[in-house]
């Protein structure tokens, strides 16, 4: 009776033993299947994987870089050194030219002018003929220069001496022209040019300090 028994027992226990190991089985085969499908391409819509960053090779710089800029910027200055050192030369160049092209016998008549107006006292007999206007750099070189207007207003020729002053901002004289027109024939004008060179800062104005007509 007992060894009856003991057959009807193990029979359930062989079967629970059966499961159990055909449960492992299915588990570690799911198991695999996954690790498959994420090792793949990626197309099926696996898991993804994303490669930690590597640290940068300092191996592969060096100082060339910012020394080559540094080579540039000098390389600029000098390029703006040398354009405005060229740009004061023909500067120069066209004041000069400006003042060649004022005729011998303009500038002998200046001189003369000059010489007169040494023995006038005060301002003269003609100022209320002579007047100045403004001529612009772009046509002097970049130099300050005034039209004298001279007209003869009597009806006589006569010749006129003008001396130019042009002053800075607290009225001090810095230059003094002299300009001149010969034998001007009743009612006719003159326009002779006052030229100055000083730098044009600071500003300087011009006025008519002496005029005579002899």
């Amino acid at each position: 009776m007992n060894d009856g028994a003991s057959g009807v027992r193990a029979r359930p226990l062989r079967g629970r033993v059966a499961s159990a190991v055909a449960g492992l089985t299915v588990a570690a085969v799911a198991a695999a299947s996954l690790v498959s499908c994420s090792s793949g391409d990626g197309d099926d819509g696996g898991a993804s994987f994303t490669p930690r960053p590597s640290a940068p090779d300092t191996a592969s710089f060096s100082g060339a870089a910012p020394s080559a800029l540094g080579s540039l910027g000098s390389s600029v200055k000098e390029s703006v050194r040398a354009a405005a050192s060229a740009a004061a030369a023909s500067a120069s160049a066209r004041a000069s030219e400006f003042e060649a092209s004022v005729s011998a016998e303009v500038a002998r008549a200046n001189q003369a002018a000059e010489k007169k107006l040494k023995n006038v006292e005060g301002r003269g007999n003609a100022t209320a003929d002579v007047s100045i206007t403004g001529k612009p750099r772009a046509e002097t070189g970049g130099l300050l220069a005034v039209i004298v207007n001279i007209t003869n207003s009597t009806d006589q020729t006569a010749s006129f001496a003008v001396q130019v002053d042009f002053r800075d901002s607290d009225g001090k004289v810095v230059e003094t022209r002299f300009v001149g027109a010969d034998d001007l024939a009743a009612g006719a004008r003159a326009h002779p040019l006052a030229i100055n060179r000083k730098p044009p800062e600071p500003a300087l104005t011009a006025e008519v300090a002496k005029a005579e007509r002899y």
